[in-house]
């Protein structure tokens, strides 16, 4: 860029900015309101329902109904963390007069209950001031949200004993009677297993500050320390520095579109590690006596997957495949071998799910912004503290068995 290219380009955005005329504030009619009203009560009767499964006291309870006040509790609080994340975009986009929709809750009668909410930005936005605004937005008020949550739970948590609200806990219940505490190790389940939460740099660094902490495989049924932490991963999730999710536009407004595309490709060989590390644990149990001991063919058909989604995410570029798949493939071998305890280990699908959603719906680079400025010194602060926040709040491992 010449000198005098330099010198104007800021003109040009301010000349686009002034000469843009502004359009009226969003007026919803009925319809479009009681269409938005009806899906969030959906979803919140749907996380309600779910909600009963994870929080709701078996032991004390004759009928689902009984319980439905606790899981209403989880829905009210996760909603709120999702509500707020959103509103947090759409205000946003108001205060930059971008025409967007009201929050879409997504309801789902499996899981958590809900698929999470979204809102549709009616226009393209063309300043990356705008866009980095819009897409900081959300995950910083909900963080706020799902921060308080987590602490929340942690300053009230009850003493050990309300695990005995809660049926198919024998073990750990019969363990806290003889001592008064959680166990430091699992203890083994009627059924041969345990579902785990996944640890996260955050949620350890807060719980060592609190007594009566549960357990990871136990604290899903505390309404509050589990909604906390799923706003606290959601928020890492959209973080995700890839693409057109909130963390992409993020870091391209600092980095702009070169070097973000670049840090967004060797992000994605790191996801695909992960991928792996819950693929291949997966084939192999699937195959049973059609594979070996060390899960060959279950690392030929991962390896040949891989392929093809490295194929579609880095555009058919060689030069990326190739080097992307043997580190990719030797560093899921790496963590299954010395962190996971081998390919007998119980699978998952999370990551891999979450990397075919980036690479065929998403794309790994950020398109160009139309007009391009640098971010003042607060946003940038704002922008690296989302980038650890996301570092902070991520989970390699987030739900699985044992």
């Amino acid at each position: 860029m010449s000198q005098q290219e330099s010198l104007e380009q800021p003109i040009f955005a301010q000349e686009v900015e002034r000469d843009r005329p502004e359009p009226e504030v969003p007026r919803f009619d009925t319809k479009t309101i009681l269409k938005h009203l009806t899906l969030f009560a959906l979803t919140f009767g749907c996380v309600s329902f779910v909600g009963i499964m994870w929080v709701g006291h078996t032991a004390q309870a004759e009928t689902y109904w009984d319980m439905l006040g606790q899981g209403a509790v989880f829905a009210t609080l996760l909603l709120s963390f999702l509500g707020v994340h959103e509103f947090g975009h759409y205000f946003a986009a108001m205060y930059h007069h971008v025409r967007t929709t009201l929050p879409y809750f997504i309801p789902v009668p499996i899981g958590i209950g809900t698929f999470g909410a979204v809102i549709r930005i009616k226009e393209k936005v063309k300043d990356s001031i705008k866009l980095f605004d819009i897409g900081i937005a959300g995950p910083l008020s909900g963080f706020v949200v799902a921060l308080g949550l987590l602490l929340y739970g942690f300053a009230t948590l009850p003493d050990p004993s309300f695990i005995m609200n809660f049926d198919g806990h024998e073990p750990i219940q019969q363990y806290v009677q003889q001592h008064g505490a959680f166990p430091d190790q699992p203890v083994s389940e009627p059924n041969g297993s345990l579902l785990m939460v996944g640890e996260t740099l955050l949620y350890s660094f807060l719980a060592q500050f609190f007594e009566n902490v549960p357990p990871m495989w136990e604290m899903y049924h505390y309404p509050f320390l589990f909604a906390g932490w799923l706003g606290l991963f959601f928020t890492a999730l959209n973080l995700t520095p890839i693409g057109q999710l909130d963390g992409g536009h993020i870091l391209y407004s600092l980095l702009g579109y070169r070097r973000h595309r670049l840090i967004a490709r060797v992000f994605f060989c790191v996801l695909t590690i992960l991928a792996g590390v819950g693929a291949v644990p997966l084939l192999h149990s699937s195959l049973g006596g059609y594979d070996n001991s060390y899960a060959t063919l279950s690392w030929l058909i991962w390896g040949l997957v891989l392929f093809f989604l490295l194929r579609k995410a880095y555009h058919k570029e060689h030069r990326w495949i190739a080097p992307a798949t043997a580190i990719s493939l030797a560093g899921s071998a790496f963590l299954l071998f010395n962190f996971y305890g081998g390919v007998d280990t119980t699978g998952s699908l999370m990551w891999v799910v979450w990397s075919f959603f980036l690479a065929y719906l998403i794309g790994l680079e950020h398109p160009p912004a139309l007009v391009e400025r640098p971010l003042d010194r607060t946003r940038t602060i704002l922008g690296w503290t989302s980038m650890a926040i996301f570092i902070l709040c991520i989970s390699p491992n987030p739900l699985y068995f044992i």
